[in-house]
């Protein structure tokens, strides 16, 4: 029973919430590892069996394991999400979940990079040569000068870069699309981009895609932004996010309004894109020690 209902759900997700695939699949895994929790620790379970002392002890062996408070709770909302779903659809009364509360999660400070480590990935990184390169050189390219997340990047298509005006239209969480302008030294590289793949007939409508003319994946993504950050920065952390950071970031740092920021990034709250003033405000800081008679230095 709970494992149909798990279909269900995810099914509902992709249908009707039209959430990402990546989406889907964490919340099916999550949901997948609740039930096999169950099953190791109790006999069969209706669904209005299942408890909060039942979650409580799910998430306390997700501890012992030695998982991230950020990510056990993560496995919670998929929880309480589902839960939620089924009271919606009356398969159960109440909400096992509902009043479970996650540990508590430090607060750290995006990674980022600073100005001239980026500099460094356009003016002295040796791309390869060819169409490799060329596509390799604007994935990095549109990460940081757009912001976008990797999904977004990955659902990208041809169609979707207005090279004329210089913007890129963006399908984010929630389905909610928006618009985010570029530069024309990113116009360039997708111009010679372009060009090149239409040279090696490569049709498919997706934007990056292999010499194979399949769409690339996120394996591919994760590779090449760890190669290039790697050689730029010593950053332990070297994912997309880390460019998704670092434009936020230089663009608070230059002067933007956070008001743009936040649509730029796509984010629902403001609360999501004030975590980037801390990182201007360790700058000022540093500013103020650096340059102030009185600072104490």
């Amino acid at each position: 029973m709970l494992t149909t209902q798990i279909d269900n759900f995810v099914t509902y997700l992709n249908l009707q919430k039209r959430a990402s695939p990546l989406t889907s699949v964490s919340y099916k895994n999550d949901l997948k590892q609740f039930s096999d929790f169950l099953a190791s620790e109790s006999t069969k379970l209706s669904l209005s069996q299942i408890t909060y002392n039942h979650i409580r002890g799910f998430m306390a062996q997700l501890m012992s394991t030695g998982l991230s408070p950020r990510s056990v709770n993560r496995k919670l909302s998929s929880l309480k999400s589902f839960f939620k779903y089924l009271v919606k659809n009356q398969v159960i009364k109440v909400n096992p979940a509902q009043k479970v509360q996650g540990p508590k999660t430090p607060k750290k400070l995006p990674v980022f990079m600073d100005e001239g480590q980026t500099e460094k990935i356009f003016t002295s990184f040796a791309f390869k040569d060819g169409f490799e390169g060329v596509r390799d050189k604007l994935l990095i390219d549109i990460l940081y000068q757009t912001g976008i997340r990797r999904a977004e990047l990955l659902g990208l298509k041809e169609a979707d870069a207005d090279i004329f005006n210089l913007q890129l239209k963006v399908l984010g969480k929630r389905n909610k699309e928006r618009v985010i302008p570029f530069s024309l030294q990113l116009k360039r590289n997708l111009e010679e981009y372009l060009n090149v793949k239409k040279q090696l007939n490569l049709h498919n409508p997706f934007l990056l895609v292999t010499l194979k003319n399949r769409q690339v994946n996120e394996s591919y993504i994760n590779k090449i932004v760890k190669e290039v950050l790697g050689a730029v920065t010593t950053n332990k952390k070297k994912s997309p996010h880390v460019l998704r950071h670092t434009f936020a970031t230089h663009l608070l740092n230059n002067g933007a309004d956070i008001n743009a920021v936040k649509e730029l990034l796509g984010h629902a709250n403001l609360s999501a894109t004030q975590i980037y003033t801390h990182n201007t405000i360790e700058k000022l800081k540093r500013t103020y020690k650096q340059a102030h008679p009185r600072s104490g230095n």
